[in-house]
């Protein structure tokens, strides 16, 4: 099921606490790194756990980007500019 917030479409992730991707995701941006931290923060996967799996999803997908950022920098890709 999704739902509709601002322009932004959420899918509720975990129904049987009423967690939605979004939540997930910014929970994630905040330093969430495993479902365990999503666990204590949002309660994701601590019924039935039907939605742990795509949970783990959820938290690789949101990390790519910045750990794709990270490597690139730890590479020397981007300099300073004075």
């Amino acid at each position: 099921q999704t739902l509709g917030i601002g322009n932004e479409r959420s899918m509720f992730v975990c129904v049987c606490n009423g967690i939605t991707d979004k939540q997930i995701r910014n929970a994630v941006a905040s330093g969430a790194s495993s479902v365990q931290d999503l666990q204590d923060a949002l309660g994701v996967a601590s019924q039935c756990g039907t939605c742990f799996d795509y949970a783990e999803e959820l938290i690789a997908e949101t990390r790519a980007p910045a750990l794709s950022l990270r490597q690139n920098f730890d590479e020397g890709l981007y300099y300073a500019v004075a």
